[in-house]
């Protein structure tokens, strides 16, 4: 009864004190997973049910990643320019559907087509979703706040996973359509429970040149967000194995589908039963060194499945990679935002966003040329190799971004001091103290 209590209280402690509209967001982006099935079951709809090639699947998947890649820029700067709501109104809207034209359309051509907008459309809304969770929860909250929808999105995918089988052996169409209703389901908490929250500009801001305003080319030239992005993509190369590199190692190795399905379960499981009890465990630790070890820790839990000569030792793989993807997740999510300016997190976003979406079209490319020329166990070995770098990158990047934060706060004190000066001796020569006229301009 004691640990049931402690598990009570931590689980208490742990979703307690987050704004209603984060609730919200929250609710939406679970309904929103819990009716995955494109993503799941699209090349098996594809080559059992159309009787298509598995190369034309392949180019099929890959035209949806592409589209994912085109609209991460560009739905960071609908967030930005029209707003985080009305970006989540047309790209759910816009997935509904594009996901029910996939299940009616026939011709190979149009297939494809749709599904490059199908991918445009599901991933625009990405970057709306961390700005606006951004912009309701307090930054000291952040890492528990991202920890808790990666936590949603991994539930709702795990549910939803299971359910897309039995849906699929009546009717894949089914599926398109249920996937389609929930999308739109979403899009309807949007419209009548969350309320814009897009920063509005103060009038020093409104009145500032336009040339000042936050575009791409200034998230291009942000030197250490730009190195957040580029270690991002390493680290997203490694995950991508899971889905990429270990079935078709596993496949090779012997092991069957099946056995391939169990142990990518081992991940979902694992991620929906720690990600909870891990947040609280680092939510106040140093994300340096978060980032470090779980980059390490991605790497070369990956790379002991060179060592794999069973199912447990392969599962045993997974566990140590799932628990760095768990700790890697929200705590990445957490440093963009922090080197975010505010009325830029959609394009920073979005920039972000699509490190991950490369990711997924470079991953399959990369790891079938190193197991067809090299081997599994080279594959493996680069999962190493590119952990240590990534760590390594951590490691420097975080300690400038640190050393350009205290610079920055003894910069703003010194500003602060300096104003306080001025103030007082206009305020006596003026009659005018130096607090009425920091209220008048406020």
């Amino acid at each position: 009864m004691p640990y049931a209590l402690r598990a009570r209280r931590a689980v208490r402690e742990t979703v307690s004190g987050l704004p209603r509209e984060f609730w919200w967001l929250w609710t939406s982006t679970l309904v929103n997973r819990l009716g995955a099935f494109v993503a799941t079951f699209m090349a098996l709809y594809l080559t059992l049910d159309r009787g298509y090639s598995a190369t034309y699947a392949g180019l099929v998947a890959a035209l949806h990643g592409l589209g994912g890649v085109v609209s991460s820029l560009g739905g960071g700067v609908m967030t930005d320019r029209l707003g985080r709501r009305p970006t989540l109104l047309i790209a759910q809207s816009s997935t509904a559907a594009s996901v029910a034209l996939l299940g009616f359309v026939r011709d190979p051509v149009a297939i494809a087509g749709v599904a490059f907008l199908v991918g445009m459309a599901s991933n625009a809304s990405r970057p709306a979703v961390q700005a606006m969770m951004a912009d309701i929860v307090r930054p000291e909250d952040r890492i528990r706040a991202f920890s808790l929808n990666y936590w949603a999105i991994n539930l709702g995918f795990a549910v939803s996973s299971m359910a897309a089988g039995f849906i699929a052996e009546v009717s894949y169409r089914a599926g398109f359509l249920i996937e389609a209703g929930m999308t739109m389901l979403c899009a309807v908490l949007v419209f009548l429970r969350l309320p814009e929250s897009k920063p509005t500009a103060t009038v020093a801001e409104a009145a500032a040149p336009r040339d000042d305003s936050v575009s791409l080319r200034t998230v291009l030239r942000d030197g250490p967000f730009m190195s957040v992005v580029g270690l991002s993509f390493l680290v997203a190369l490694i995950f991508q194995q899971g889905a990429v590199g270990l079935p078709v190692a596993m496949g090779e190795a012997g092991f069957t589908p099946a056995e391939y399905g169990m142990a990518i379960a081992v991940n979902g499981v694992l991620i929906v039963v720690l990600q909870i009890p891990v947040t609280r465990f680092i939510q106040h630790r140093d994300p340096r060194r978060l980032l470090v070890v779980s980059s390490v820790l991605a790497g070369y839990g990956f790379a002991l499945t060179a060592f794999a000569g069973s199912f447990g030792v392969i599962a045993l793989t997974v566990c140590v990679w799932t628990l760095a993807e768990i700790v890697n997740a929200p705590t990445q999510t957490s440093l963009v935002v922090r080197l975010s300016p505010v009325h830029g997190r959609g394009r920073y976003q979005g920039m972000y966003t699509m490190s991950w979406s490369v990711a997924a079209l470079v991953a399959p490319l990369l790891s079938g040329f190193v197991i067809d020329r090299f081997g599994a166990e080279w594959l493996w070995g680069l999962c190493a190799l590119v952990g240590t770098v990534a760590g390594v990158g951590y490691a420097v990047l975080m300690r400038r971004v640190s050393e350009e934060g205290e610079k920055k706060e003894t910069d703003k004190d010194q500003d602060q001091e300096e104003t306080r000066t001025a103030d007082g001796v206009l305020g006596v020569a003026d009659g005018v103290s130096g607090e009425s006229r920091s209220s008048g301009t406020l």
